[in-house]
């Protein structure tokens, strides 16, 4: 099988590593929102000590060395030595960063020395703004702590060592161990590859609780552990209660085993889910299963085929049930292929939070909608036309605080990033609350371009669709963030290569709203299979509206017209023998099908509608991919190549020759 070996540990590493990294990013955009949030800052300090230890653990010791930095850093602020500033924030942001590229093995020692030289500088200005930490009450001090704990029996085939538990715990100051044996089993039943042993560990002197927590960072979750403070400890004082720790009780191990049993019984019993329940599975694994899958519904269609020209009721019965089965199948698949938006629009309050020091606006991101599910392989290629987006609505449209207090707004803009489900397509909204597209500028740049007459009437939606031409711009000057006219004619290109539409409406001074519509998955669609002439296409059954019949006498009748009348509505029409040089006579009926993209309708004029057909989209070849009308293909049941009919690039087209007859008058 192609791709990487995802049973190397140091892959495994890089996958967990980008785990705790985006969980450190989000934490430090939150405490961006809240500083004062103490459990915000212990969240960024144990992702920075996971990351420290694992990194040191599977021989990333430049991650190690530069991720320790960071730690101390906000250890001083979680012990409140030291503020939560923004600047200190923003820099361990751009060392996160760092550690990424630290990850995939990017060692750059003069950047990382300019960023903990500002770190530096950082901690030093924000200990100056840090309040002073209250003295602890008379009598609360400790006189130390009384640590108790149990690893799991297969610990050490785990790669958990006791001892270096120990030892950490001897570095934190004076040390009493003593060993607990009442849990060794009888000799026969010994085996030597588990731990039964416990420890029972004293330390003395002002030791922070969390520095000891630290030490068990890594096995808490699975091992038994008590840690008291010697005053409350049992022998110390007659109390015999035990102070818990965050992540486990201090139980018997026979107890807790119960119990971890009876739970799982009870969490079977209700249909729960358990930790085991879940798999992490490569990417590239999908595709190849999803593949698998499409060539299976290929062959179901042929044997279907088969089977109807066949008076074999035995085939007939087993080509129905491997339909059946292979439409489930299918359903399946796309539904693993299906993650939400929240993994894209997470990833946009980094860009949110740089961009509003960049501009030096106040910008908050609203986010909508974040459960709505997508193909994988749409989102990653969503990512980048919405950076552009986005990037466009905090400099082109939100205005500085200053003026949006002049207009009578509030001094920070929004931005909204929204998503729903619309049929087969899911739509993805960009919305800024600012001053609007300055249709008159966009008018006078588009006259300058040459991209349309002085005295060319179009309509808002034509108009706004002229910012996506290459090389648009009506920015007064060029920033770093935009003005150069590139990007947003690649975002019309990225989601025409999606198969969507893109709809742009704004409202002066009050902000502009851009919409994405995309298909919900690339891989199987339901399309409408059609004849015109010998050949046979495909048209994506999400786009069609409805089907109606066109004689031969109505069709001489609409020479040299390209519109009929629908329920009031004048709706252009394609007639597509002629886009394609059928070459044959039409047939005595035709058919119309109208189709829809946004708000726009076009009706296509075919010979034939054949029926429905599990569409298995193949990839044009790089010879044919800049064809024109067409987004793909796909293998029929007999072996032959039907062409997938591309709705957007059709609409544009009729609307086009609508225009030049109008013009022709």
């Amino acid at each position: 099988m192609s791709g990487q070996d995802h049973s190397d540990p140091t892959e495994t590493f890089r996958i967990e590593a980008a785990d705790v990294l985006n969980e450190i990013e989000q934490a430090l955009l939150d405490l961006a929102e809240n500083p004062g949030d103490k459990d915000l800052v212990n969240a960024v300090f144990r992702g920075l000590h996971t990351l420290k230890g694992s990194g040191a653990m599977f021989g990333f010791d430049d991650l190690a060395g530069f991720t320790h930095h960071c730690e101390s850093a906000f250890d001083q602020v979680r012990t409140g030595a030291v503020a939560t500033t923004p600047e200190l924030i923003s820099i361990v942001l751009s060392a996160q960063d760092r550690m990424r590229a630290l990850v995939n093995g990017d060692v750059d020692e003069e950047k990382q020395a300019l960023i903990l030289a500002k770190l530096s500088e950082a901690v030093a200005a924000a200990s100056g703004q840090a309040l002073p930490a209250s003295a602890p009450a008379e009598g609360e001090e400790a006189e130390g702590w009384r640590v108790r704990f149990r690893l799991p029996a297969d610990c050490m085939a785990n790669g958990t060592n006791p001892l270096f538990l120990l030892d950490e715990l001897r570095e934190l100051g004076e040390c009493e161990i003593a060993l607990l044996t009442d849990q060794i089993p009888a000799w026969a039943d010994l085996d030597p590859r588990e731990c039964h042993l416990g420890w029972d560990v004293t330390l003395k002197g002002a030791i922070d609780r969390d520095d000891i927590e630290d030490v068990f960072i890594f096995v808490m979750d699975d091992m038994d552990l008590s840690i008291e403070p010697l005053a409350d400890a049992p022998g110390k004082t007659g109390s015999t209660s035990a102070t818990p720790s965050r992540e486990a009780a201090a139980a018997p191990t026979q107890e807790k085993a119960a119990a971890g049993n009876a739970a799982a019984a009870d969490g079977k019993a209700q249909g729960g889910k358990t930790a085991g329940d879940t798999l992490r599975v490569p990417a590239e694994q999908l595709d190849e299963l999803m593949d698998r899958v499409g060539q299976l519904v290929i062959a179901q269609s042929r044997l279907s085929q088969i089977a109807h020209g066949n008076i074999d009721l035995a085939l007939r019965s087993v080509s129905e049930e491997i339909e059946r089965l292979s439409g489930e199948l299918r359903d399946t698949m796309m539904v693993m292929r299906m993650v939400p938006v929240s993994s894209l629009f997470g990833r946009f309050r980094r860009l949110i939070h740089d961009l509003s020091e960049e501009t030096g606006k106040a910008i908050t991101l609203t986010t909508e909608g974040e459960g709505t599910e997508v193909d994988k392989t749409v989102i990653e290629r969503l990512f980048d036309p919405i950076v552009h987006l986005v990037r466009n609505s905090c400099d082109h449209g939100l205005e500085t605080p200053e003026e949006r207090v002049a207009a009578g707004k509030p001094e920070s803009g929004n931005v909204t990033l929204s998503a729903h489900q619309a049929g087969g397509e899911v739509v993805i909204t960009i919305r800024d609350d600012g001053r609007g597209i300055n249709r008159d500028r966009v008018r006078a740049k588009a006259e300058e371009n040459g991209l349309i007459k002085p005295d060319q009437v179009l309509s808002d939606q034509e108009l706004f669709q002229l910012i996506f031409h290459p090389g648009f711009s009506t920015a007064a000057t060029i920033s770093n963030l935009s003005g150069r006219g590139v990007g947003m004619d690649v975002v019309k290109r990225t989601i025409e290569s999606l198969r969507g539409t893109i709809e742009v409406t704004s409202e002066p001074g009050q902000g502009s709203t851009i919409a994405l519509r995309i298909p919900l998955t690339l891989a199987i669609i339901e399309g409408l299979l059609v004849r015109v002439g010998e050949q046979r296409y495909v048209i994506p059954l999400s786009s069609v509206e409805e089907c109606i019949e066109l004689s031969l006498e109505d069709d001489m009748r609409h020479r040299g017209r390209s519109l009929i009348s629908l329920r009031g509505a004048l709706v252009p029409f394609l007639r597509l023998r002629e886009l394609f040089t059928s070459g044959t006579k039409p047939d005595p009926y035709q058919k119309i099908i109208v189709v829809s993209t946004g708000a726009e309708r076009v009706g296509l004029v075919v010979d034939q509608i054949i029926g429905n057909h599990q569409t298995v989209i193949k990839s044009m070849s790089a010879f044919h991919r800049s064809a024109a009308s067409f987004s793909g293909a796909t293998i029929l049941g007999d072996g032959t190549v039907a062409l997938i009919l591309d709705v957007p690039q059709l609409v544009s087209l009729a609307q086009q020759q609508e225009e030049r007859l109008q013009a022709a008058g």
